[in-house]
């Protein structure tokens, strides 16, 4: 049992996950796929609101909640506030997996990881169905 956790690939993935949809599912299962153990960064309210510009209908203790009750998720946690790279040093993942609609780029994302000692594989989700699978979308639809 000790040496299957000495050679476990650990995936991280990442996200806000407000209004969970099959597209956040998807992306989350082909996250799955590339390891053995899925950990999955839920943003703070205090960040979701700062880079969307609203809050989130559920708070981040919820959200982390749902999301780690899907089945291809391993554990679920809230990040730091502070710094995303903290979050990923602290768990050393053997890959990461990025959303499509990530801002940092594949190549600048690795070279903060390095500069916090993890050398990690960082592999881009494409988007599944976008024109129907948008939070923003869904959230506009429940409004009318």
């Amino acid at each position: 049992m000790e040496t299957f956790y000495l050679y476990m690939r650990k995936v991280m993935a990442f996200g806000t996950f407000d209004v969970l949809h099959p597209g956040h599912v998807k992306y989350l299962e082909a996250a799955r796929a590339l390891g053995d153990y899925l950990v999955v960064i839920v943003t703070t309210d205090k960040n979701v609101e700062k880079f969307k510009g609203k809050k989130p209908v559920y708070p981040q203790d919820e959200r982390a909640q749902i999301v780690g009750a899907l089945r291809c998720v391993d554990e679920a946690v809230v990040g730091f506030e502070d710094d995303f790279y903290r979050t990923i040093a602290e768990n050393k993942p053997s890959v990461l997996a990025l959303g499509h609609d990530m801002r940092e780029s594949d190549s600048e994302v690795r070279s903060e990881c390095r500069k916090t000692g993890v050398e990690c594989e960082v592999v881009r989700i494409p988007a599944f169905m976008p024109e129907k699978h948008k939070s923003s979308e869904i959230k506009k639809k429940i409004r009318e």
